[in-house]
């Protein structure tokens, strides 16, 4: 049996820690970093090496997991480690930064290691998919040099698509989000028209149900709205930097519903919404005068 590659994880947030643990469980040898120490120590007793630098967290990796906040934070990072990483590395860039940053990011590493092969691989899934590993993994870039990220998203993910030359994904990730954000605010528009009119989130879901309606991504959604908890699977405010990213990919494309949409989650994360689950732009909703 093939030996399984030593990956580097860095960013433990809710999705870098759920892929840490699956790696974890599928026997490879994990290191990890995260900017906050305490993220990952949970970990350490299922064998996670939890490094105090970035530096080593990549040193010796054969995969590195970039699985960070945005695009500022994502280059700041990055950067001084490219130099530590080893020779023939693969560097699996697996946030939501965008087209631009994304584009950056590929022509510094080319610059500054032209051994390393950069995979642009964010995901279609949230907290729980991710934690069961049942998250897709968008791939784009150079799949035949890429056999030891193959097996990293076999380990953390139901399914892997290869879209292109790098880049692509983190453009499709864009196209998916914002259609999840126009469902996430047609859901609490429709919501908050069916409680006036004196029906419950069950009434509402028991009509979808068995029809062509009925995503199971909505139901989520639709029991977060019912009890009241907002536990986050995706914080509002990240949802609110997709928008944002995705308005500015495509700066000559109309789409007013999602500038309307960008406008009123600012001000949900103004009213202190933007740590909840995107869903909580419904409670909000409730506490805006019409």
């Amino acid at each position: 049996m093939a030996q399984l590659p030593v990956v580097s994880v860095i960013g433990l947030g809710a999705m870098g820690h759920a892929f840490a643990a699956n790696l974890l469980k599928n026997g490879f040898t994990v290191r990890g970093w995260n900017r906050s120490p305490s993220r990952g120590e949970d970990l350490v007793s299922a064998g996670l090496a939890l490094c105090n630098t970035a530096q080593q967290a990549v040193d010796g990796a054969d995969v590195v997991l970039s699985v960070l906040t945005d695009g500022d934070t994502t280059h700041n990072v990055l950067a001084p480690v490219f130099a530590t990483m080893k020779p023939g590395a693969v560097l699996c860039q697996m946030g939501t930064i965008g087209v631009a940053a994304t584009e950056k990011l590929i022509y510094q590493l080319a610059l500054a290691r032209p051994d390393v092969v950069f995979v642009d691989a964010p995901v279609s899934g949230t907290k729980a998919p991710a934690e069961n590993a049942q998250i897709l993994v968008m791939a784009s870039g150079d799949r035949s040099k890429a056999q030891a990220a193959e097996q990293v998203f076999a380990a953390i993910g139901k399914q892997q698509q290869w879209l292109g030359e790098a880049g692509a994904s983190s453009r499709m990730k864009l196209v998916v989000n914002s259609w999840l954000i126009g469902m996430m605010q047609s859901l609490a528009d429709t919501m908050s028209l069916a409680k006036q009119l004196g029906f419950s989130s069950d009434d509402l879901w028991q009509v979808l149900e068995g029809g062509p309606l009925a995503a199971p991504y909505a139901k989520g959604k639709l029991n977060m709205i019912a009890s009241g908890d907002y536990t986050p699977q995706m914080q509002l405010s990240l949802a609110l930097k997709d928008a944002r990213l995705a308005l500015q990919a495509a700066p000559g494309v109309a789409m007013p519903g999602l500038e309307n949409i960008a406008s009123l989650w600012q001000q949900a994360v103004d009213a202190g919404y933007g740590e909840q689950d995107l869903a909580a732009v419904f409670a909000f909703l409730q506490k805006t005068p019409a």
